[in-house]
């Protein structure tokens, strides 16, 4: 992954309080794309550091969840 520069704007209410982010939807959309990857990157590991790994193929993987064998 790349390094995204951020320019975040922040929103404060009356009291000065910072309330929110305000991000151009480019930067936003970046965000969303890198914390997909490292959901996928996270779950790769996890799946790869578990004992006795079995592994099948995709389309039968996509069959038992359509069939509810698996969540």
């Amino acid at each position: 992954m790349e390094k995204i520069d951020i320019n975040p704007q922040i929103i404060t209410d009356g009291a000065g309080h910072e309330i929110g982010v305000f991000l151009p939807m480019g930067e936003f959309e970046k965000l969303l794309e890198d914390l997909e990857d490292y959901e996928d990157i996270k779950a790769f590991e996890e799946a790869e550091s578990r004992p006795n790994k079995e592994f099948i193929p995709y389309r039968q993987a996509m069959d038992e969840i359509r069939k509810g064998i698996v969540k």
